[in-house]
Order: structure tokens, then C-alpha cells, then sequence
């Protein structure tokens, strides 16, 4: 067994394309003719992001959870992780595009470090480096506290 695709629902398709190749670097890729809805299927890897376009106003927007800033800064919630060779890189291409996550990149303690973003619709994308050395002074991860 193994994922092939994982899809968002997006208000604007040709956006959130723009958003998905330019700022994180994935290659849109053809979609089957098969379909009368709007959308795009990007290439990630082995794996596929479909994105598909709302067909009723605002129902991306209802159907994406809405995270306040302390959850996205740690990714408490739902959310998508690419794996990028240099995360440096990956952010200064994001950068390039406009997009400045809301946090710091952190170490996660397991030789993984990591940074969160917010697509055009609010989707939280996690970019991740392996590979790090586990000093010991990684953050203690906690749930923040809603208010």
C-alpha cells in the first residue's frame, strides 16, 4: 500500500497553482480530460497534489479548518509535509514568490527540521529537511492553548 495523491479543495485553481509551483517548486502536471470540474494535479515527487477548484463560492473557504497563528507556527493540525533537499533554498524560493512563513524553522529532535506554510486557501504545508544532527536542545513540542 502507499498514497498517491492527497487533494485540497481551492477557491482559485490558477492561484493555488501559482502558488504550488512557484513558491514550492512542484511541476503541474496533465490532467485526465475525464473531468467537467475545475482543477490541476501537480507532481511532488512519487506522488500527486490535486487541486480542486470550488464549484459553489466559499466552499473551500468552509471546508478549510481555520488555524490561528500559534497552530500553523507548529503545524497542530492538519497539514501536508514535502520532504525538500535544502530547506534553506526552499524558503528563499518561497521568498521569491511572496511567501513568508508565520514561524521560525525548528528542529523536531529526530534529525528533521522544519518550517510551516499557508497556501492561498489557508491549507498548512509543512517543508521539511532529514539529515540534521539531534543536539539535545531541540524545543519540547506542546499543543498551544486557545484563548
Amino acid at each position: 500500500m502507499r498514497i498517491d495523491h492527497g487533494g485540497l479543495l481551492v477557491s482559485d485553481v490558477a492561484r493555488a497553482v501559482r502558488f504550488y509551483v512557484d513558491a514550492l517548486g512542484l511541476t503541474e502536471v496533465t490532467r485526465p480530460s475525464t473531468f467537467d470540474t475545475p482543477g490541476a494535479w501537480l507532481q511532488v515527487g512519487d506522488q500527486q497534489i490535486h487541486l480542486i477548484g470550488e464549484t459553489e463560492p466559499g466552499r473551500a473557504q468552509a471546508m478549510t479548518p481555520a488555524y490561528d497563528h500559534a497552530e500553523v507556527v507548529i503545524g497542530y493540525g492538519t497539514h501536508l509535509a514535502l520532504v525538500v533537499d535544502d530547506l534553506d533554498e526552499a524558503l528563499a524560493r518561497a521568498a521569491r514568490a511572496g511567501v513568508t512563513p508565520p514561524g521560525e524553522v525548528f528542529a523536531r529532535g529526530d534529525g528533521v527540521k522544519r518550517v510551516f506554510v499557508t497556501d492561498p486557501d489557508g491549507h498548512v504545508i509543512e517543508l521539511m529537511q532529514t539529515g540534521i544532527t539531534v543536539t539535545g536542545d531541540e524545543p519540547r513540542l506542546k499543543a498551544p492553548e486557545r484563548g
